[in-house]
């Protein structure tokens, strides 16, 4: 076997049998869903067949329950009897109930299914439900029938870019208001924001329904569902048919990974047995989570999870794919605590096989669906091809998260003195990445913004943010968090990947941390918002931070530094300072929180003449106004024989400067 992923890591020929086993596993499983030779895209139908379907004047509802006696159905249509509308048994453990006259059902009728075994009943949310709700007086939850009619849908023409520049937000907590936000007010209010600032792509959690506000959505009960906290699923539509309008893409948080254990409003124990969906046992309890964890092995299985990726395509033109907790789907131990120090690591006992396919298959049905469409790896172990094709012998996806880069920031900014940064250790974390595999560069996601843990500025301002944020209040606490926060960025997605993610709202340095409404805050949503109107408020610091995130991203939007390699000019340790090239702009960094340099020899420079195209200095940017704006330098012929020119660094800076074509320079 030939295969591309051995010629891009050599260090990977001792494990040939392994990848050969990934390649076969792969191959025996699409024979096992496909025995008449078909595709993928005709097998994810599940949908189609399961579920509440309007057919002509009446509806038919179909449910997978093998290890059910009975099954039955019961609503608004016929006075919540229990046991009155008996499903009729096919073949395989199928259920179905064609619903007509006095029980026919309507838009807004709200129903269960009810599961009969050794004569007991137990009341079940349909496990295709496209709509459920809670009741404000018991909380019970049940499914709500959807019958919105057809949506007009405008988004023909669209593609997404392939260079991410990824804003991550969450529909709830979008709103400066101290409530629960919803689709059409991210919609109006939002995405003119993300639009402004010069973000490509939305990838927006918790749309999947889930009884737990406070899971952030990772705890999915429906997983065909779309959140009814937040509104219908036609302003959802509406919600992605504007951002493909305004050339946004969005992807969907799928969190396929793991489920909410709870029996009453999930898939757990739905016909009566734990391993319907699920490993039977120990196996399929996640200690961390306190979650159901999916049996990849099952065909069924296989089905349910590839035709929710393929229905949210479809329905709802989502343009791909932010695939939850890899790392917990791949290995046994869900990599709790596990370094991944050697390649032997990766391929063990101790791999989960059955998921690493299942993996490849959705990567394939999702490029059937959609060939435009992007997926994005949230995997921490950095496992050998997860961003390379299936036929090279990958996993299949477009992006891996930079996962380690955070960590990195959090570390570096507890436990060691500005003065102490070394810049080679920066350097390796940043650009250390597995060969032709694209990564998603971030400093901070939703992960560092949570109750518990802090937000970068606030790590580095911490409580002088309460008092000293006004521009008429000076602070060298505020002055080193400010300009930290910008240097941080700027290297980041200049190094840390082919794409960049930032979390909403920590483009201008939000305050505090996200805290869901609980019994321990009062059911408070204080901390479940963002404040908009600090950015807003051209009397407060947050405004430069604003300025500056929207600045960078013209890096990408105007010079597309993402599809340039990352070309090192030096790494001068001794004085903190970073200096490489991307895309015809060198970048030029200082760390130091206390010298600045007069004449700084930049040296092994492309020769070009050049202007500044920023600096993290300006005062627009909150910053001392150092850097001249308006100077061209020229490269000549420097003392150790390189090409380069001398320029003033200030402390704490970063510099960005672009070749220039004209002849005119100052200098």
């Amino acid at each position: 076997m030939s295969l591309k992923i051995f010629e891009y890591d050599p260090y990977l020929k001792p494990f040939e049998k392994d990848i050969k086993l990934r390649m076969d596993n792969y191959l025996i499983k699409k024979k096992i869903l496909l025995p008449d030779e078909g595709t993928l895209l005709d097998f994810a139908n599940a949908h189609e067949f399961f579920g509440f379907h309007k057919v002509a004047r009446h509806w038919v509802y179909r449910e997978w329950a093998p290890g059910a006696d009975n099954l039955y159905i019961m609503g608004d249509m016929n006075g919540w009897n229990p046991t009155e509308l008996k499903m009729d048994r096919l073949d395989n453990g199928v259920f179905e109930i064609h619903l007509k006259g006095k029980n026919k059902l309507y838009g807004g009728c709200k129903v269960k299914t009810v599961v009969e075994k050794d004569g007991k009943i137990y009341e079940r949310i349909p496990a295709y439900a496209k709509r459920v709700v809670q009741d404000p007086v018991t909380y019970a939850w049940c499914c709500e029938i959807v019958d919105e009619g057809t949506f007009k849908w405008t988004d023909r023409k669209f593609k997404p870019k392939r260079d991410l520049l990824i804003y991550e937000c969450h529909i709830g907590m979008a709103q400066d208001k101290e409530s629960i936000g919803s689709f059409t007010e991210f919609r109006d209010n939002i995405l003119p924001k993300v639009k402004a600032l010069g973000y490509n792509t939305i990838q927006i959690m918790a749309i999947m329904e889930h009884p737990y506000y406070g899971s952030f959505g990772y705890q999915v009960s429906s997983f065909y569902a779309v959140s009814s906290k937040f509104g219908m699923p036609s302003e959802l539509k509406s919600l992605i048919d504007t951002a493909h309008s305004m050339g946004i893409a969005v992807l969907l948080d799928v969190i396929h990974s793991h489920a909410v254990k709870n029996t009453a409003e999930g898939l757990n124990e739905f016909d009566t047995t734990d391993y319907q969906y699920f490993h039977q046992g120990e196996r399929g309890h996640h200690p961390a989570w306190d979650t159901k964890l999916f049996n990849y092995s099952k065909p069924e299985v296989l089905h349910f999870l590839l035709s929710n990726l393929k229905y949210w395509l479809t329905e709802y033109h989502f343009d791909g794919f932010r695939f939850d907790g890899v790392t917990s789907m791949i290995y046994h131990d869900h990599g709790l605590g596990k370094a991944f120090t050697g390649y032997a690591d990766y391929f063990s006992f101790n791999t989960d096989t059955d998921a690493i396919t299942y993996l490849q298959l959705a990567n394939e049905l999702i490029r059937q669906v959609n060939p435009n469409a992007i997926t994005v790896a949230e995997d921490m172990s950095a496992m050998p091809g997860m961003c390379l094709p299936i036929c090279d012998g990958g996993i299949g996806f477009d992006y891996r998260l930079s996962m380690g880069v955070p960590d990195m920031w959090i570390k570096l900014i507890k436990t060691t003195r500005d003065e102490n940064w070394n810049m080679r250790y920066l350097w390796y974390e940043l650009t250390n990445r597995r060969p032709h595999e694209k990564y998603i560069g971030y400093v901070e996601s939703h992960d560092q913004a949570l109750v518990g843990d802090k937000t970068v500025i606030f790590r580095l301002c911490d409580s002088e943010m309460y008092t000293s944020m006004s521009k008429f209040t000076e602070s060298s606490v505020i002055d080193r968090g400010i300009a930290l926060h910008k240097m941080l960025r700027l290297i980041t997605f200049s190094l840390g990947g082919e794409g960049y993610l930032n979390f909403m709202g920590n483009e201008f340095g939000h305050p505090e941390w996200i805290d869901f409404p609980r019994e321990g805050n009062g059911w408070s949503y204080k901390y479940c918002r963002r404040q908009w109107h600090l950015a807003e408020d051209s009397t407060l610091r947050y405004e430069y931070l604003l300025n500056f995130d929207r600045e960078m991203l013209t890096l990408q939007n105007e010079y597309n530094i993402f599809q340039s390699p990352i070309v090192s000019c030096y790494i001068d340790e001794e004085k903190q300072v970073l200096v490489y090239e991307r895309g015809g702009i060198v970048f030029v960094l200082n760390f130091s929180p206390t010298n600045s340099y007069e004449g700084y020899q930049l040296q092994n420079i492309p020769t070009g003449k050049y202007a500044p195209l920023f600096s993290t200095d300006e005062e627009r940017f909150g910053g001392h106004g150092r850097v001249s704006m308006t100077f061209r330098y020229k490269t000549e012929a420097l003392e150790n024989g390189s090409e380069g020119f001398s320029i003033y660094l200030p402390s704490r800076c970063g510099i960005c400067l672009k070749k220039i074509m004209h002849s005119s320079y100052k200098g």
